[in-house]
């Protein structure tokens, strides 16, 4: 049982469903609630498939395809930096607002895939927890079962909390919801730097 609770906690803080709800709301500012319930579904299945592949497959399949772990930090934390530059500009939200406008969506513009379920829900944190903690069972099958269903419990707090983006989104109002925008991209910035030092790190470069 103790396992189980160290479980819950290490994946809880780095998965971050409390954390990475106004995230959500704000990359969604603007969208209807069937389209946000949509993006909360997608990113919440593809956060789980990936982290329950890398449970299973560990370090073996970032190892076919040539990539360590470094390497996949530093890479999520250039890209999630990106979007930090997108919130701090507004340039998402203005996006957000000509789409509602014009009554129209980019079919490529789906925060679903990124940065919602990579690099926020299932990152490189969560990829190497889930390893390591999978690792710690032996091989043993219940052990493992008993992580996943712990990391699929996390995953439905994560989606409860995304379906109240409607009613936190209106609690904080449009101003409320740029002053959060503003300082999740500078938290996101600094997220981003983090993961680019560790990965820069663990190649013994800094």
């Amino acid at each position: 049982m103790e396992f189980y609770v160290t479980t819950f906690v290490t994946l809880f803080v780095i998965i971050d469903p409390i954390g990475t709800t106004p995230i959500f709301v704000a990359l969604t500012q603007g969208m209807n609630r069937a389209r946000r319930r949509a993006i909360a579904i997608r990113a919440c299945i593809l956060g789980t498939v990936i982290l329950f592949l890398f449970g299973i497959l560990g370090e073996q399949l970032l190892s076919f395809v040539g990539i360590s772990m470094p390497a996949f930090r530093i890479a999520g934390g250039i890209l999630l930096f990106l979007t930090a530059l997108e919130m701090l500009f507004g340039r998402r939200t203005q996006r957000r607002q000509d789409q509602a406008e014009a009554d129209e969506t980019e079919p490529g513009d789906d925060p679903s895939v990124f940065p919602l379920a990579i690099p926020l829900l299932a990152g490189p944190g969560g990829i190497a927890s889930i390893i390591l903690l999978t690792n710690q069972t032996g091989g043993d099958f219940w052990a493992q079962a008993g992580i996943f269903l712990v990391m699929l419990g996390i995953f439905a707090i994560v989606f409860v909390l995304f379906l109240l983006a409607n009613l936190i989104e209106r609690a904080l109002g449009d101003t409320g919801i740029l002053v959060v925008t503003r300082l999740l991209g500078m938290l996101l910035a600094a997220l981003s730097v983090q993961f680019v030092l560790e990965g820069l790190a663990n190649f013994g470069i800094a």
